[in-house]
């Protein structure tokens, strides 16, 4: 009996010990793996980041292969003067008009006086929408007195109020940024109220409970939760400011900006010109656009 007694106690013993060490065996099954987190981590993350970086080449070929298709095609149809030169001129034509604009140093000017427009007008309406957002999503008052002027703004082209601000304000470059301003503005304003307002109630109320108000409160909660929507208006906005841009040099700044070449190519019916100044624009946008990409990438690093 006491043999058997002292068998069944070492087996207690036993399970207990077993109960006490498994967890422990479960969490760590093997600690030579363990030993070195960041290996592992490194091990893990080196065939998601070579695939993302596959992906990003795969990415980029429907765009070059359109490119390609679209410049057959304009070649094609202005072959063997199918169509009149002084209408579409062939591709040859016009980066050849491109290549001499460049090398005789007349776009850099001009591009220079675009891009300093459109930044300065992007960055004013900036300053403006976010606080007039903020207002409108958060105070009833102030959304009741603004939404109807912002309703009939977004109504109104600022290819109208050009012109106006032509006589009122004068040539040169504050007019422009002035109608830039007016054309980035309200996209932006209309998207910081809508990611503003998505927050969930209960959110704002538990983070209130925990200590957060005012700055505390905008900083940690609700500008990080609606700033998906405000990087999208920036991405809309930053090469919509070259259209803003465009607008004002038509009527309020003839002599320089890109606008302005487009004038002086239509007035003189060089078609060539035309293009090569279309297509400096496009590059133009496609670089803000890259700029948005790499400021995405940023606040994901930081957020």
């Amino acid at each position: 009996m006491t043999t058997t007694s002292s068998q069944f106690e070492n087996a207690q013993v036993d399970e207990h010990k077993q109960g006490d060490t498994l967890p422990f065996v479960l969490d760590t099954p093997d600690t030579s793996i363990t030993t070195n987190p960041t290996t592992v981590a490194r091990t893990r993350r080196t065939p998601g980041a070579a695939w993302s970086s596959f992906n990003h080449v795969l990415s980029a070929i429907p765009p070059l292969v359109l490119g390609a298709l679209f410049l057959l095609a304009w070649y094609t149809v202005t072959l063997n003067g199918r169509i009149n030169a002084l209408i579409l001129p062939g591709p040859g034509v016009v980066f050849a008009s491109l290549l001499q604009g460049f090398v005789s140093g007349l776009y850099w000017v001009h591009i220079l006086a675009t891009v300093e427009e459109s930044l300065l007008g992007f960055l004013l309406a900036v300053v403006i929408a976010l606080p007039m957002g903020y207002g409108i999503a958060k105070s009833r008052f102030i959304a009741h007195t603004f939404q109807p002027y912002l309703a009939a703004g977004q109504a109104i082209p600022a290819i109208i109020l050009a012109p106006f601000l032509f006589i009122w304000v004068g040539s040169g470059l504050r007019s422009v940024v002035v109608v830039c301003t007016l054309v980035v503005l309200f996209p932006m304003v209309v998207n910081t109220i809508l990611g503003l307002r998505i927050i969930e109630r209960e959110l704002l109320e538990a983070a209130r409970l925990e200590g957060a108000h005012g700055w505390s409160l905008l900083a940690h909660i609700e500008f990080p939760l609606a700033l998906p929507s405000i990087i999208a208006a920036v991405r809309t906005s930053l090469t919509l400011s070259i259209t803003g841009a465009m607008v004002g040099e038509f009527f309020c700044s003839p002599d320089k900006g890109l606008g302005a070449l487009v004038l002086i190519a239509m007035n003189q019916y060089n078609m060539a010109f035309m293009f090569a100044t279309v297509i400096i624009l496009a590059a133009l946008a496609a670089v803000y656009y890259t700029m948005t990409w790499l400021l995405v990438k940023l606040v994901e690093m930081v957020y």
